[in-house]
């Protein structure tokens, strides 16, 4: 996947989304942005101790998971917002 496909994809889903109040969806997107930031530094106690327990694996793997959705939603965050 290119990135200006990447974009158009995003793009679409912006607008595909309903109308809802602006000031929800900037604090939805603040909030998604920022967990995306943050949610990796929860990675490494995860990768220090290692993956070897199917409990540690499933951690990991809802993290990388928490992330992707966190990314995908705060996208578009802008500090103007």
């Amino acid at each position: 996947m290119s990135s200006s496909s990447a974009y158009e994809l995003l793009a679409q889903f912006d607008e595909s989304l309903p109308a809802f109040d602006e000031s929800l969806v900037s604090a939805v997107r603040g909030i998604a942005f920022w967990t995306a930031i943050a949610l990796p530094f929860l990675y490494l106690p995860l990768l220090v101790t290692g993956l070897h327990s199917g409990a540690t694996r499933t951690a990991f793997v809802a993290l990388v998971v928490c992330n992707a959705v966190s990314l995908l939603v705060g996208h578009s965050h802008s500090r103007s917002d």
